[in-house]
């Protein structure tokens, strides 16, 4: 059985042209709030803090919704569709009202675009484990992350070339390429990509064979690795996210350099991070998916650790830097392909929100959390690696408990585990 890698990346174009969005959104809605609204530093956070904050609630709902739909098109394209032309439309006006000054038609604007980015996400995902054997979902999800990488990468350069620092106005031009984008990807995979045939092709999964009307439990020793496999997306989302989002002022705090630094550093790891998705698909499809995480955990803690102990700054931060991006590639990879094994073939959509209910979760809560601890605790911003290597350490201990959601032919996990006697 092998991955087609042609179908993926066309299914993957969701996930490109969604990571696109959310580099250009991250990226200039700040500045904007900033330069031309006068917005304060801790008024413009919560607002882009917003964004993590509706998709606690926004993902779960569309994703489970999206299982219920069916249509002739499929039940995941019409929310990627007709969600990626909308989100096109209306990210238009945001360049407008900052061209404008109209701070209230950019507010609406903005809640607006969040609430359709929102619908749509966990269908975009969603897609992929519907149209890939459970064995592939690894290898499957390695070349979504790329695409979502890429889709990034594309964003910052677009950035740079058309942006200039004087004139916010340039941006109108940036919005536009970007909804360009969107559209042609939701146009493209509607078009090469036919839902129903696929699903239809998929090898009959036991979960679906019981009577109609008759609904099977999760049995409770699916459940508990559920259970802990999410809670451990939670623990490494809050150590990876206090590095991602303090590094550079750890740097200059810390190291006593510059926070275009830092900066630079943490680009290494996603550069790093993005050259390994490959290789760990490959890789966990022959070792198997919790193996690679627990590896990539670790790999996460010793950078972490090594962070700590050294006695200042050293190349040695660059090398920290590149095994942290191996380390969550590895993590990246495998942790959503595990979650989904846990589902029935009918409900991918619900248990893609759950994932990422307690992936933005974490996300908002860490850098309160850490943020407090580097205000109030004597140690400021040194506190940063032990407090990464802590919920690194409870996210090794708590996946070491996941027993079922692996990739090993031998193992009856996932979808195959509700097939068992009561």
């Amino acid at each position: 059985m092998k991955l087609n890698y042609k179908r993926t990346f066309l299914v993957g174009l969701a996930f490109m042209a969604i990571s696109s969005f959310w580099q250009l959104y991250n990226n200039a809605v700040p500045l904007m709030l900033k330069e031309t609204f006068g917005v304060s530093d801790d008024i413009s956070g919560y607002v882009m803090a917003a964004d993590n904050m509706l998709a606690v609630f926004l993902l779960p709902f569309f994703g489970a919704l999206s299982d219920k739909v069916r249509t002739p098109f499929g039940k995941r394209k019409p929310f990627i569709i007709i969600g990626s032309c909308l989100a096109a439309v209306i990210m238009l006006l945001i360049p407008f009202a900052n061209n404008t000054k109209n701070l209230p038609l950019f507010v609406v604007v903005l809640g607006l675009l969040l609430l359709v980015m929102g619908s749509y996400r966990s269908p975009a995902v969603a897609l992929m484990p519907d149209v890939t054997p459970k064995p592939l979902r690894s290898k499957g999800n390695a070349v979504i992350n790329l695409m979502g990488a890429l889709g990034g990468i594309m964003t910052y350069l677009i950035i740079a070339v058309f942006v200039t620092d004087n004139s916010m106005g340039s941006y109108t031009t940036v919005f536009g390429i970007v909804a360009g984008f969107m559209v042609a990807c939701a146009i493209i995979l509607g078009l090469t990509i036919h839902e129903n045939k696929l699903v239809a092709e998929m090898p009959p999964e036991p979960a679906e064979e019981t009577p109609a009307g008759e609904k099977k439990p999760m049995p409770k020793e699916v459940r508990k690795s559920l259970i802990f496999i999410l809670l451990s997306v939670s623990f490494w989302f809050m150590a990876y996210n206090a590095v991602e989002t303090a590094y550079s002022r750890y740097v200059q705090e810390v190291w006593g350099l510059s926070q275009s630094t830092g900066a630079t550093m943490m680009i290494i790891a996603m550069l790093v991070a993005t050259a390994s998705y490959i290789p760990v698909g490959q890789i966990s499809a022959k070792i198997g998916r919790k193996k690679v995480i627990l590896g990539g955990v670790t790999l996460l803690a010793a950078a972490f650790l090594t962070g700590f102990i050294m006695p200042g700054y050293s190349i040695v931060a660059y090398i920290i830097m590149g095994v942290i991006g191996i380390g969550w590639a590895a993590i990246n990879v495998n942790s959503y392909p595990m979650v989904v094994e846990m589902s029935k073939g009918s409900n991918v959509g619900k248990y893609t929100g759950l994932y990422y209910t307690f992936s933005m979760s974490a996300q908002i809560l860490t850098p309160i959390l850490s943020g407090y601890l580097f205000a109030y605790l004597p140690w400021g911003y040194k506190v940063m690696f032990p407090y990464a290597l802590g919920f690194s350490i409870l996210a090794f201990i708590t996946m070491s408990f996941v027993k079922h959601g692996d990739n090993r032919p031998d193992m009856k996990d996932g979808l195959d585990a509700f097939d068992v006697e009561d």
